[in-house]
């Protein structure tokens, strides 16, 4: 179901403040359980969520920048803050990754032991089962509005499920099954985990901040409907790309030399109109040609196509 501007607005808003809140909450249990078992997988979950409250934050602004309307100064919107929002919580997650696994190098050099496992495993329970609420939540935006920098946010909080559950096993080995630098070997496998996860959500924003073509399977369904109108027979030099949740669709159609300008206008407004109630969300722009011309746009458009196949 297509939900309007004010509408997205508003989820997004939500689910970015819902994101905060979860963050500020778990990092005063984080801090507290960090302290008493001396845990470094705590430690390191404790980081995440420091950064959790950080990186929710520049979603709140990138999903408020990104509702604004076009402008003056941006003719095409601002739907690419949520992808500058996106970069930066991967930028975030990096670096809690990287802190992490310094740690957890210096915990198994060190050979420090964890305490109070009772308290740790307790917290870490109560942190999922909060987290799993909050990405239902999240699941349910993202539905409905498509958000990258809300899709980012949840992918970073499921893999904080993994990370709570990781360091409940860590402080089981590591005083219940006496398994010395379990702790210490789970926090750094912790760390990697994070980086896989920031190296899958970086490749969505720089997508769409590198104007990506739409997926294959989008562009087909739309060349597919262009084909049932007889107007843009002569359709090439399509392009596309992405902003936020808006589309843009443009190419050239050839037309024939006997059509006046405004027929041709006519006829192609009312195909824009049909084609855009089918695709929401989409700007579409199309420049009129003489049938048969080919100019320098048409032949690079040829050779990029050629080198893609």
């Amino acid at each position: 179901m297509t939900v309007t501007a004010e509408e997205r607005a508003k989820l997004t808003t939500r689910a970015a403040m819902a994101s905060i809140a979860m963050a500020v909450t778990l990092i005063a249990l984080k801090a507290y359980a960090a302290l008493e078992t001396s845990s470094m997988a705590m430690l390191g979950s404790l980081a995440d969520s420091g950064l959790d409250l950080v990186a929710s934050l520049v979603v709140l602004l990138g999903v408020r920048i990104a509702a604004q309307p076009a402008d003056y100064d941006h003719r095409f919107g601002h739907g690419k803050a949520e992808a500058l929002a996106s970069l930066v919580q991967v930028i975030l997650i990096t670096l809690s990754a990287a802190f992490i696994g310094f740690r957890a190098v210096q915990r198994l050099l060190s050979g420090a032991e964890t305490a109070a496992a009772e308290l740790g495993i307790g917290v870490s329970v109560v942190a999922m089962v909060l987290t799993a609420a909050l990405i239902t939540y999240q699941r349910h935006v993202v539905r409905r509005t498509e958000s990258l920098a809300i899709g980012t946010d949840r992918l970073h909080y499921s893999s904080d499920l993994l990370l709570n559950g990781s360091v409940i096993v860590a402080l089981a080995l590591d005083q219940f099954a006496g398994l010395s630098g379990a702790d210490a070997v789970f926090g750094l496998l912790i760390a990697l985990w994070l980086l896989w996860g920031a190296w899958r959500a970086s490749s969505h924003a720089l997508d769409q901040l590198m104007d990506k073509e739409w997926p294959d399977e989008l562009r087909e369904r739309f060349l597919a409907a262009a084909r049932e109108y007889p107007e843009l027979a002569g359709l090439h030099d399509f392009r596309t790309r992405t902003s936020g949740t808006h589309q843009f669709a443009q190419f050239h159609v050839w037309v024939p030399a006997d059509w006046t300008v405004k027929e041709a206008h006519d006829r192609l407004d009312r195909v824009e109109e049909e084609l855009q109630q089918r695709f929401p969300n989409t700007e579409i722009l199309i420049h009129i040609d003489p049938e048969g011309q080919t100019d320098r746009e048409t032949l690079l458009s040829q050779e990029i196509t050629e080198q893609a196949s």
